[in-house]
């Protein structure tokens, strides 16, 4: 994992204000640092992969087996490809990806912009984990936990912790319930 000490002007920079609960688009968020190739710099350039920090961001980190959100990152003729979001010990949310076009600086303004359809089908399979978890409790019986999952945009994957194999008709049962 990337948990690199991030610092801004030799000072620690403030962990990120998460608002995407409330908001897909946070139209003033400030770049508070720009790492390429482990590195802090002062300014990407365009076709270049690195990892920028705002100082407030909609996106969603990867946490709790639900992948991240994926969007842009905007100002003028800058866009930058967002395509993986990691939370770091500092709080810091680390927006991975590469300049599309323009550069980007330290301290620019950018509008942060979450793929909506994205983030639906993400929560379209979280709520499906809470169902499938219902009903396998409800067909094996409340021993059953969950003992990690995968929550993507396309699939989910649900482990679970059950002393036998589920048999077809248990397997059918759940299946209906969901």
């Amino acid at each position: 994992q990337r948990q690199m000490c991030i610092r801004d002007s030799g000072k620690e920079v403030p962990e990120t204000q998460f608002m995407g609960y409330d908001t897909l688009t946070v139209s003033d968020a400030k770049v508070v640092a720009i790492v390429v190739e482990n590195e802090q710099a002062e300014e990407l350039m365009p076709g270049v992969e690195a990892i920028v920090v705002l100082d407030k961001t909609p996106f969603y980190a990867e946490m709790g087996g639900q992948t991240a959100d994926h969007g842009t990152l905007c100002m003028g003729g800058v866009t930058f490809q967002v395509t993986d979001v990691q939370k770091n010990k500092g709080g810091k949310y680390m927006h991975s990806g590469k300049l599309a076009g323009g550069v980007l600086k330290l301290g620019d303004t950018v509008q942060a912009q979450v793929d909506a359809d994205r983030r639906q089908a993400i929560m379209r399979a979280h709520s499906a984990t809470h169902l499938l978890d219902a009903a396998l409790r409800k067909v094996l019986g409340d021993h059953v936990h969950q003992a990690g999952s995968l929550v993507d945009e396309d699939y989910l994957r649900f482990d679970f912790t059950h002393f036998s194999a589920m048999t077809q008709e248990e397997l059918m049962e759940v299946e209906r319930l969901t």
